[in-house]
């Protein structure tokens, strides 16, 4: 049961992302070995999870031919580079993020609560700070200096996403819910 329901999400996580299953004889693959394994991967604009899952035993299904990948984790400096893919071959994008000067307190948290998936991007401001799962029980949150911020929740099957306006005060927790 738990293969079928693995194999399942694969395929509903690819057919999302518009990307090429696996089963077609065009497709090629990507992995990932980015150094924080946190990072945001942008295949194309389109987000697709977090680096870590896609590196010793997992790969993106991507159709051949030049691609744009951007990396964002929002403690490091962005990359965009280009990776060509070809049919049946495996491309494996090696990538170091150099470090951003720490933020200077004080902060709030802002925590994620609820389903539908992890996987979930978490934008905040329109820059992409990491995916729900990072953010979504009493001791994790992202933490921002006290303000207004634009949080909007992209599911990683696509979509516009939910937006919404957060306040974050000096040593409290703002809560975002995500649908289910």
């Amino acid at each position: 049961m738990r293969v079928n329901s693995l194999a399942w999400k694969a395929v509903l996580l690819s057919a999302a992302i518009g990307l090429p299953l696996v089963g077609q004889q065009n497709a090629g693959s990507l992995k990932m070995k980015v150094n924080p394994g946190r990072a945001g991967v942008f295949i194309d604009g389109k987000y697709v999870g977090p680096a870590a899952n896609f590196g010793v035993s997992r790969k993106y299904t991507v159709a051949p031919g030049e691609h744009e990948i951007k990396l964002e984790e929002p403690r490091y400096e962005e990359i965009v580079t280009k990776a060509t893919i070809q049919s049946g071959k495996t491309t494996t994008l090696s990538q170091t993020m150099k470090a951003l000067p720490l933020a200077k307190p004080p902060f709030g948290r802002l925590r994620t609560i609820g389903p539908p998936d992890k996987f979930t991007a978490v934008y905040v401001n329109g820059h992409y700070m990491g995916h729900a799962g990072e953010f979504n029980n009493s001791v994790q949150g992202l933490l921002l200096n006290p303000g207004t911020y634009a949080v909007k929740l992209v599911p990683v099957t696509g979509g516009e996403g939910r937006e919404q306006q957060v306040t974050i005060e000096a040593d409290k927790t703002a809560i975002v819910r995500l649908e289910k």
